[in-house]
């Protein structure tokens, strides 16, 4: 009886979202951008940490911590690769709810076993959280509305980690809880949140008849469909994942050791973080949720490409009008910053989504994405030791300039090219995409 009750609770949430499209998106919208918010509530706490005088083979602990998870992040978006392309959609909120668990206890290890060993506990904490975004996205892809709950579901990266942090400032400065155990005690404020929100993800209806239509139909994929995909367009993959790799190094320094940039601008209030990434979002979500109004795939993937040009830009100029004292540290990292999301999150919501529409490919987002995630923390990895093993004398102020003009140089220049890869591509494959062997 009680399985009864919840199915037939569960067909009527459905068929009242299916009624209005209006009730859908906010309802899709919603919960996809809590459940990753309260994602980050484990995962980015801890970064608000100093963990001073404490140091691993001459490398500061706060260093060792950030490494440790981002190399348990890492691994898991190769993992990803196949397991996120694979993955059967039914078994989607299960998965979700159980990496969440393990990402908590991890934070729970981390506070009782003593330094420098509870360091492997960041990396555990990693592992499973990496695996979250392709979870929820694989939920929201293929429809006619998915720029919309896209935008929402990848500006949370922004809200959330402002968020996250603030929640661990407060705990340190106010409640006076120790580095230690502030990154468990802040994750149980979004406990609650994210299992609601996760429970709303878990009664939306799958795509319409309309939605595959226009998007084509998203499905697991095999191994052989994964390398049939790389034959055809391993080569038009490759510098967007250069380039999206460049991105990913440069958000994860402005999130992991944004605290250290404003302690030396002077900045010390508790909000900054959250002020700065709910003005960011806004902007961000805004401009991402208006591609929903382009009805053609084709235009609209390819001005992706000049909306992530135009990040890079607004990037580039902040950074040097802040270099010639023009323009403030918060206004410089605010606007720095919100033209590295116009370039890092359409990634995240409409390039893919849209590439597999253009080529009307029968796989996933999930496949895609996570190649390019897997390479890009690779780079933050290999970034963040060499910026501890090179003895070069550095501030934030100059590290964060130079990862913003290169960021910028190499992205326009990769991106530009890309552009010019799909206007051929496109071309050759209009009129016989039906004859391709895995379209």
């Amino acid at each position: 009886m009680g399985k009864n009750r919840l199915l037939k609770h569960h067909i009527t949430i459905g068929r009242k979202l299916n009624s209005s499209s209006l009730l859908f998106v906010i309802y899709a919208s919603f919960a996809s951008f809590v459940a990753y918010s309260c994602m980050y509530g484990f995962r980015k706490p801890f970064t608000v940490g100093l963990y001073d005088h404490l140091y691993v083979l001459g490398i500061s602990y706060k260093v060792c911590l950030v490494i440790a998870q981002v190399l348990g992040y890492m691994i898991s978006k190769f993992l990803g690769i196949r397991f996120i392309s694979g993955m059967n959609p039914a078994k989607r909120i299960y998965y979700i709810l159980l990496f969440i668990g393990i990402a908590w206890v991890s934070l729970l290890l981390f506070a009782i076993i003593p330094a420098p060993y509870n360091m492997i506990c960041l990396f555990i904490n990693g592992l499973p959280l990496g695996m979250i975004f392709g979870l929820i996205f694989g939920l929201l892809e293929g429809r006619r509305t998915t720029e919309i709950m896209g935008a929402f579901l990848a500006t949370s990266f922004i809200f959330a980690s402002g968020l996250a942090k603030t929640v661990g400032k407060w705990l340190l400065l106010k409640m006076h809880v120790s580095e230690w155990w502030m990154p468990f005690t802040a994750g149980a404020f979004f406990l609650v949140p994210l299992i609601a929100a996760v429970w709303l993800l878990g009664h939306m209806p799958p795509p319409s008849a309309e939605d595959i239509a226009q998007r084509n139909i998203r499905k697991p994929m095999t191994g052989k469909e994964r390398n049939d995909f790389l034959k055809q367009f391993g080569f038009a993959i490759i510098p967007i994942v250069i380039s999206y790799a460049t991105f990913t190094i440069v958000r994860d320094f402005c999130e992991d050791f944004a605290n250290e940039l404003w302690l030396e601008t002077g900045h010390t209030n508790i909000g900054i973080f959250a002020q700065t990434s709910t003005i960011m979002s806004l902007v961000v979500l805004i401009i991402i949720a208006s591609f929903f109004l382009i009805k053609s795939n084709y235009v609209a993937f390819i001005r992706t490409h000049y909306l992530i040009i135009a990040g890079l830009l607004l990037s580039f100029v902040a950074t040097l009008l802040f270099n010639m004292q023009l323009i403030s540290a918060f206004v410089w990292m605010l606007s720095a910053t919100t033209g590295l999301y116009l370039a890092y999150l359409p990634f995240n919501c409409l390039y893919f989504e849209r590439f597999l529409s253009v080529y009307e490919l029968k796989a996933n987002v999930g496949f895609v994405m996570y190649i390019a995630d897997a390479f890009g923390y690779l780079g933050t990895v290999l970034v963040l030791l060499i910026k501890e093993f090179v003895t070069i004398e550095y501030s934030w102020t100059s590290f964060f300039s130079n990862l913003f003009y290169t960021s910028s140089i190499v992205g326009v220049a990769l991106i530009f090219y890309t552009v010019q890869i799909h206007h051929k591509l496109y071309r050759s494959y209009t009129g016989y995409i039906k004859t391709q062997p895995y379209l």
